[in-house]
């Protein structure tokens, strides 16, 4: 949420540049593009979300070590900083030209993204946790996309973010989606173990016969 607030700042910074003198508009360059404000919005949306959804779980057993919980939590923040927040200089080279069929594939896959996250946060219910936890009568739940893929959220993170570039176009945006793999892919691995250990041979063969992230592919 940070990441989305300071873009919207910077995006209310930059209003008055918008028109130049006598009200004639400012250089592109300085312009602030319809799909980069949609992106914003779709983000902290999907924040928002979160922050109320997370009322009512359940309590905890156990939790993951505050470093590790700490360090997953720098590294998201740093690549939505960057997906999210224009920055002058090198970071803010295009990678390839602005296309509006390449800007409407990133909306639409943000846009899915974001209602496929919700969708399985909604499956999770009140097992969902942001750190690495066993709760109280802790499940292993099998509903919703968790029919195909055991982290359903982080498959919508990793389709946000790709989404979340292709829109920008730039490094900056590149690197951003990089560390937001990163972080969520280490996550992915812990949460693995952990499973493993809390479910046995439950989750086992609910490994067996699931995808990581994508469905036939990973």
């Amino acid at each position: 949420m940070g990441a989305v607030v300071g873009a919207l700042l910077k995006l209310r910074r930059s209003a008055p540049a918008a028109a130049g003198a006598g009200g004639h508009a400012a250089s592109a360059g300085q312009a602030i593009a319809p799909e980069l404000v949609v992106t914003w919005v779709l983000w902290l949306g999907l924040s928002l979300y979160w922050e109320i959804s997370a009322r009512g779980v359940s309590a905890e057993k156990t939790s993951e070590a505050r470093g590790s919980r700490l360090f997953h939590l720098t590294l998201v923040a740093l690549g939505q900083g960057l997906l999210l927040v224009p920055i002058p200089g090198y970071l803010s080279t295009r990678l390839f030209p602005r296309s509006p069929a390449v800007v409407v594939a990133g909306l639409g896959l943000e846009l899915a993204s974001v209602l496929f996250s919700i969708w399985a946060r909604r499956a999770l219910g009140r097992h969902w946790s942001g750190a690495i936890t066993t709760k109280v009568d802790h499940e292993l739940v099998r509903s919703g996309p968790y029919r195909w893929v055991r982290h359903p959220i982080y498959s919508g993170m990793f389709g946000l973010s790709l989404g979340t570039f292709l829109v920008a176009g730039e490094v900056r945006a590149l690197v951003g989606m990089v560390i937001v793999v990163v972080a969520f892919w280490r996550k992915i691995r812990l949460e693995e173990r952990h499973l493993s250990a809390v479910f046995g041979p439950a989750y086992e063969e609910y490994r067996s016969s699931t995808w990581a992230v994508i469905p036939r592919v990973l």
